[in-house]
């Protein structure tokens, strides 16, 4: 029997989940960032300009140019297990697979880069997974991040003859459970280095023309943003939201993290916390954009320090809300009983009997 009907004759209709996280280059060299960037910045969800106008624009000065400049940036920020983006992504794997146990099976993959998508629903078809769900790890939606995702899964599946059920699951960015493990960390950065004078949430910035084309995630941002001063009870004139990462000179979402930090230092706030929701793991733009260009410039403003508070990354609390979600986003996913070794070797054998009948002179023969 050929070897992929074999195994899709062998599928349990076992659940998997599949985790997907934007994706980080392979080293930190400009070969290896040029490779990212080329993937990452060609997608139209993320770069809506027209093709005639853009990829000159991309291929011209962005590619030759910009992974050189970041070489030095990721090179702060790699650790001995790779870019803490893909090392951090794996731990939560890991964890969410202990904590659901042996069913669903979980696997991690990158929208860019390695695992890719592709290779990730490879391996849940490899263990016999007919259901998957998918959760892409951004708490708030954005056709730039959420929606690329799924565009690259729908993309792979349509490679693919026999599909599995799919359920997808679009943010959280209100889940309680989210909100709680938010406001835990800040908690905890408060008891371990005394509280700020100001805390800051800063998430990453999207052209504003998404925003005026129906992208919720600026509404969104704010919701968490509100949600989370109101669990830690704070006074409107104890936070702030603003965006960073801004690239290009067209209008993104505003006020400016990069601004906003030294203006901050330049009206008295000496110790300023800066938390960003957006991302569920730390990166570069957390790790070496907020916590050390950010720091440096708001200390350069007069301010005395800035605190960066880490993303949830794979505290406890960030694992059971990813569980927690993933397991209420499947208890009415009916399921079909598992195969024992007796019954799955009988429908194989009936398989076996049925393939030789494809090649009969009767089958082949035309009608007359």
């Amino acid at each position: 029997m050929d070897k992929d009907m074999e195994q899709a004759h062998s599928a349990q209709a076992r659940t998997g989940v599949l985790l997907v996280n934007l994706g980080t280059p392979q080293a930190p060299t400009a070969s290896a960032i040029r490779a990212y960037l080329r993937q990452f910045l060609s997608d139209q969800r993320v770069v809506e300009l027209p093709r005639l106008l853009w990829l000159p624009i991309l291929y011209g000065f962005i590619l030759p140019f910009r992974p050189r400049k970041l070489v030095h940036a990721y090179a702060k920020v790699w650790g001995e297990d790779g870019s803490p983006l893909m090392a951090i992504s794996r731990r939560q794997a890991k964890a969410v697979q202990k904590i659901l146990g042996e069913d669903p099976a979980v696997e991690l993959a990158m929208t860019y880069g390695e695992p890719s998508i592709d290779n990730a629903l490879s391996k849940l078809e490899s263990q016999g997974v007919g259901k998957v769900l998918i959760l892409p790890l951004y708490p708030q939606y954005s056709g730039t991040t959420t929606a690329a995702t799924m565009d690259a899964l729908f993309a792979a599946l349509g490679r693919r003859r026999w599909l599995p059920e799919i359920r997808t699951i679009n943010s959280y960015h209100d889940e309680p459970s989210y909100i709680q493990a938010l406001a835990k960390s800040v908690e905890s950065h408060w008891l371990a280095a005394g509280r700020g004078d100001h805390l800051l949430m800063s998430f990453h910035s999207i052209p504003r023309k998404y925003l005026e084309k129906g992208d919720p995630y600026f509404c969104q941002c704010h919701k968490t943003a509100r949600l989370l001063a109101e669990r830690l009870q704070l006074q409107q004139r104890d936070w702030s939201i603003s965006f960073q990462s801004r690239l290009g000179r067209q209008p993104w979402l505003q006020p400016y993290s990069d601004l906003v930090i030294p203006q901050l230092a330049r009206t008295g706030q000496r110790k300023l916390d800066v938390i960003c929701p957006g991302f569920s793991a730390d990166c570069l733009e957390t790790l070496e954009e907020v916590a050390i260009r950010y720091a440096d410039d708001f200390t350069a403003a007069g301010g005395e320090a800035l605190r960066y508070i880490p993303a949830l990354n794979d505290q406890v609390d960030h694992i059971n809300c990813i569980a927690s979600l993933l397991s209420k986003h499947s208890t009415d996913w009916s399921t079909i009983p598992r195969l024992n070794a007796h019954e799955l070797e009988a429908r194989q054998d009936r398989v076996r009997k049925i393939m030789p009948a494809l090649h009969s002179p009767e089958l082949l023969a035309p009608p007359r």
